[in-house]
């Protein structure tokens, strides 16, 4: 026979078992592609665009490689070790090594060119898209084109050559090392053995939920206050890291084995063939399958917790822009607070303006507040003092009420629902009961240094704290001016107006924009999630498919066990309950493992980027738990069609 016919049939032979890898290649191509042409896009450029994101898309790009290299390495390794028996026919038949390992190159060569020239003409109609999703996460008013970039064709087709290269290399070492009788036997000594749960099993499997529990136990502990030197803090990351990857492995090596036993026992062997159909490849197969669970696990939860991250400060950015500026806009130079009022009379913009005197004093909260920041002592703190009249409130004489403290800070001091507090003045200090705190933010960032509470007295004390407040203490500035627009229709112009007579030097925090501190956040955050996001789809994609194409494997080994099963009777219905029933174990342990590490990532240092958490958090879980899902239903449907082929 002709050696290109039989590369031919070969092609068409085995187009339905490539279907998904190819998928996965050109997915793959056409998300490498699209992201390269961001990171030639002129709105990238460091000093005329946009964006200023080059170098992260660069950094971005290198991860990017390493995922879809590894993801295509594994899968051709999945695929050649599936066509064993075929590899050795070869050799029956008198074909040497060197003639098998042309006819896999040329198929490869095929297979996989093809799949790069349709993944670039995906990736380059989509890049247009993907740009305008960049924009939009961003909140950059600008335009996107589609433009074709002979930079990042050039740069996509080297990587995915060097990839080819590393595909042929690990062929032609697959193809060397067999012999004829291993090529036969090596689909059935892949996996264990089936035997009995042993007592190190046993204890290999309670030493690794333990480290889970104890990397979970010291991941809430790493922001309350119990780590407070930076050694210690870093001994206890490392910690957590560490015993959270390790007890995953251990789980997957032998706490799931373990608990699929204790199940078989509990029902003394009377199983259901549902249950003998899931439970046997729960406690056999992923307990070879450790190491990749683990790795998929650890990553999953990586993309996870960071986007959960990103997503947070991106959805709290204009939560924090109001903590910053209570009003639209800002000011304490009245120089500038006098322009861009008459800036808006002339532009017939109407506002409302908020003016409120500001001291700052030293306090004794000692009495109040638990604090081991060496900056920030409880028995001398300074913190910003208004008159309750400039907030249209009711304090007693006695009585001080704090409002406004950044969430950071809250978690890092405590502070008493009630107690006594001491004014310090130049001359005499004055003894008040502290009433209480609460969240509103009534003065801009400028006079709470970040995030400091502001204490509200009553007005009679006001005015004596100011003829005996300590000039050294006091900001250039002691007026604060709010601005807020009537209409926020005109919100964007009057910004605009903002920007133009804002001062360009001087301390930016003088006169501050709530709108531009608000995008200028999600500027910066939509970057990282963009990048994120476009990294753990990928990862997604990627480890999905190999999970899949692990279960065709299995689904194609346990075929003769399904024809068996079908003669002594059993149904269609219910081989595939124990075939759903194991698919979601197979999918579900290691996402669920995934989420479960993620959350308690994400809770133990989540306030450090925004003040939501459990939208942002429960919506990236959401949606990549569903799109996880989809590789799973593809796993029921083709063992479904295994199922129906059995007889």
């Amino acid at each position: 026979m002709n050696i290109n016919i039989l590369i031919f049939r070969n092609l068409k032979k085995n187009l339905k078992n490539y279907y998904l890898y190819v998928f996965a290649l050109v997915f793959s191509v056409a998300l490498y592609f699209s992201f390269v042409t961001l990171q030639y896009d002129p709105s990238m450029d460091a000093t005329k665009g946009s964006i200023k994101g080059g170098a992260s898309v660069r950094a971005a790009s290198i991860l990017l490689v390493g995922i879809v290299s590894i993801f295509v390495l594994y899968a051709n390794t999945i695929f050649i070790k599936r066509r064993s028996k075929e590899i050795g026919l070869f050799q029956l038949i008198g074909m040497n090594k060197a003639k098998i390992f042309r006819v896999l190159s040329i198929e490869n060569l095929i297979l996989y060119f093809g799949s790069i020239v349709v993944g670039i003409f995906v990736g380059f109609s989509f890049s247009k898209l993907i740009l305008m999703i960049l924009f939009k996460v961003t909140a950059v008013d600008t335009h996107a084109s589609l433009q074709f970039s002979s930079q990042a064709f050039i740069q996509t087709l080297v990587v995915f050559l060097g990839i080819y290269l590393l595909i042929l290399v690990m062929n032609y070492l697959f193809i060397r090392k067999q012999s004829i009788l291993s090529l036969f036997n090596l689909t059935s000594s892949t996996e264990n053995n089936v035997k009995k749960t042993s007592k190190l099993e046993i204890l290999i499997g309670i030493a690794g939920l333990l480290l889970i529990v104890s990397g979970y136990f010291v991941s809430s502990k790493l922001f309350d206050g119990d780590f407070s030197e930076m050694t210690g803090l870093l001994i206890a990351m490392v910690y957590t890291l560490a015993s959270v990857i390790i007890g995953t492995y251990l789980f997957y090596k032998g706490s799931v084995s373990f608990i699929a036993h204790l199940i078989r026992k509990k029902k003394d062997g009377h199983l259901a063939v549902h249950e003998v159909l899931s439970l046997s490849s729960i406690q056999f197969r992923l307990k070879s399958n450790a190491l990749l669970l683990t790795i998929i696990t650890a990553v999953s939860a990586l993309a996870i917790g960071l986007l959960s991250l990103s997503y947070i400060s991106y959805y709290s950015a204009e939560k924090v822009a109001q903590d910053y500026v209570p009003e639209d806009f800002a000011l304490t130079d009245a120089a500038t607070a006098n322009q861009f009022k008459q800036s808006l009379e002339r532009a017939d913009i109407r506002y409302k303006e908020t003016q409120i005197d500001v001291l700052q004093v030293k306090f004794d909260v000692s009495d109040i507040m638990d604090t081991e920041l060496a900056d920030l002592p409880a028995y001398d703190m300074e913190l910003p003092v208004i008159s309750e009249r400039s907030v249209n409130m009711d304090v007693s004489a006695d009585e001080t009420l704090f409002t406004g403290i950044s969430s950071i800070l809250l978690k890092i001091i405590t502070i008493k629902d009630s107690g006594n507090i001491e004014l310090i003045g130049t001359n005499e200090s004055i003894s008040q009961k502290f009433i209480g705190l609460e969240d509103e933010f009534v003065v801009s960032s400028y006079f709470t240094n970040g995030g400091l509470p502001t204490a509200i007295v009553d007005e009679t004390l006001f005015e004596k704290l100011k003829k005996d407040m300590d000039p050294e203490i006091q900001l250039d500035s002691t007026l604060y001016t709010g601005i807020k627009i009537s209409d926020g229709d005109q919100l964007e112009q009057a910004n605009k107006l903002f920007t133009d007579i804002k001062p360009k030097n001087g301390n930016p925090y003088l006169n501050e924009s709530r709108l531009d501190i608000s995008n200028n956040q999600k500027n910066s955050m939509g970057l990282v999630m963009f990048i994120v996001g476009f990294l753990g789809l990928t990862f997604l994609i990627t480890s999905g498919c190999i999970l899949y194409f692990k279960q065709m494997g299995e689904s194609d080994e346990e075929k003769p066990s399904y024809t068996i099963l079908r003669k002594l009777g059993f149904t269609q219905g219910d081989l595939l309950k124990g075939i759903c029933l194991k698919q979601l174990f197979n999918f579900g342990i290691p996402l669920i493992v995934g989420l479960v590490h993620s959350y308690f990532a994400v809770q133990s240092g989540w306030f450090l980027f925004g003040t939501e958490l459990w939208a942002p958090m429960f919506i990236v879980m959401g949606l990549y738990t569903a799109l996880y899902s989809i590789f799973g239903l593809l796993s029921v449907l083709y063992s479904k069609k295994v199922i129906k082929e059995a007889l």
